[in-house]
């Protein structure tokens, strides 16, 4: 098992974590070294909740988790591993952090912000190198998409392209 291998499964664990309790199966944690920082898993997604919204996104809330630690660590040193590809709010939340290094498990083929053209944007953005790393345990993350999906309790982004996407894989 690789190194990204690894800390993606436990990525995994948060999503399955989060579609246990009936949320959409994104899970994401923060690494560095040896050491992970901090974990989220997506919040408030559907209606039986007080609070849906669009703004608890699994990597928001690993980053709120691992900014209310004050750490000292560079955030260009943290590696984030989301078993999703980050939609644009996270994308460009994560990198205006200060973050570098994103892993991640299934394309987002409907929302997804990894393909953000940052050289193309102004000079805050040009400036920014950010590694990308995708498809680790694909299909670990799209099985858990499939149940999500395939669950007629489940009612967000039912009739999406994301959801026909996934379903048709």
């Amino acid at each position: 098992m690789t190194r990204h291998e690894k800390y993606m499964q436990i990525a995994l664990g948060q999503a399955e974590e989060a579609l246990a309790q009936g949320e959409f199966p994104v899970g994401a944690i923060f690494v560095h070294g040896d050491q992970i920082l901090a974990s989220g898993r997506r919040e408030h997604s559907q209606e039986q909740n007080d609070t849906v919204n669009e703004i608890d996104h699994a990597e928001i809330v690993a980053l709120r988790n691992l900014l209310n630690q004050n750490t000292t660590i560079p955030l260009a040193e943290i590696t984030v591993y989301s078993t999703m590809e980050p939609c644009l709010m996270c994308y460009s939340t994560m990198i205006l952090n200060g973050i570098r290094k994103i892993v991640y498990g299934y394309e987002d083929v409907m929302g997804g912000g990894t393909n953000l053209p940052l050289q193309q944007l102004n000079p805050l953005y040009k400036e920014m190198h950010i590694e990308l790393v995708r498809d680790v345990l694909r299909e670990q993350s799209l099985s858990l998409f499939k149940r999500f999906f395939s669950n007629p309790e489940n009612n967000y982004w039912k009739d999406s392209l994301l959801s026909s996407y996934t379903l048709s894989q």
